[in-house]
């Protein structure tokens, strides 16, 4: 019992550790170079690993419970994903169009007047519209003149999800998710297996597993809170941060084309001949 405690704390810190790969750190700076808050950074790299996670217990939980069996041509495709991704998001980058769809869709609109709804009539009389409570907005009967609400405004409803997500925007939450998903697709096969050479009882696996990516998340959230940093930094410094930007978008083209050459060619991918080492 000690071991197999032992074993599955171990994949905490080996979770921890995956988060530092390569493709994962490329990936996640072409996102974490568009914002200039720490606190996004982090957040951007929590999503990640909740996606990343997901994918690990789906597929790796399916290898240890149902013996599924992946062919070499479909787990190299899925390790190619990676690649086309990386490529994506380092043209997205290189291009402006990620800053574009950032300013377009990040940032909740809260500058809308208040006052129109009630232009006529008695200002003190109960009425409704869309209005904020610090960076809340929502919309319930209330009255002006005197002040008059059914809640503390310091404990609006979703206060705390909305005052930590809405700056971000929908496709800035969904993004980091579908990016952690398809690096959780490459590497779920491996890390299933080798957890199935060593531990032989499907709940203490899939411990290992939920552990594995919990240190996953962590990992990615210390990584992107680092990035955010300088990052953030160079955003009241235009020329630095134009250039910490394209430094990122190349890297992460560069690298995206040599995992597409070493998947597709050196491994076989696009041969006859497929040859997939688990790594």
């Amino acid at each position: 019992m000690i071991a197999l405690l032992s074993l599955v704390a171990l994949g905490f810190f080996l979770g921890m550790r995956h988060a530092t790969d390569a493709d994962h750190v490329i990936a996640v700076s072409t996102m974490v170079s568009r914002y200039r808050s720490v606190k996004h950074a982090v957040t951007i790299g929590a999503l990640w690993g909740v996606g990343h996670t997901l994918t690990i217990l789906l597929v790796g939980g399916g290898i240890i419970l149902f013996g599924w069996v992946i062919p070499a041509r479909i787990g190299l495709s899925m390790e190619l994903s990676v690649g086309l991704m990386l490529i994506l998001l380092g043209v997205l980058n290189l291009t402006g169009v990620l800053q574009w769809i950032t300013n377009n869709f990040s940032h909740a609109q809260h500058s809308h007047g208040v006052s129109r709804d009630h232009d006529h009539g008695d200002a003190a009389t109960q009425h409704s519209h869309a209005h904020t409570h610090g960076d809340y907005v929502h919309t319930h009967p209330h009255a002006h003149d005197p002040e008059n609400h059914p809640h503390d405004p310091a404990h609006t409803q979703l206060n705390w999800l909305d005052r930590h997500f809405s700056r971000l925007g929908l496709y800035n939450i969904v993004r980091p998710l579908v990016v952690g998903l398809v690096h959780g697709l490459a590497g779920s096969a491996a890390v299933a297996l080798l957890v199935l050479t060593t531990i032989r009882n499907p709940k203490w696996a899939i411990a290992y597993l939920l552990l594995f990516g919990i240190g996953t998340i962590a990992g990615m959230m210390v990584i992107t809170g680092a990035m955010g940093a300088p990052f953030a930094y160079a955003e009241n410094r235009s020329r630095l941060g134009h250039g910490l930007r394209v430094a990122s978008g190349l890297i992460s083209l560069g690298f995206g084309l040599f995992i597409v050459y070493q998947i597709g060619f050196v491994s076989g991918l696009f041969t006859s001949h497929p040859n997939w080492i688990l790594r």
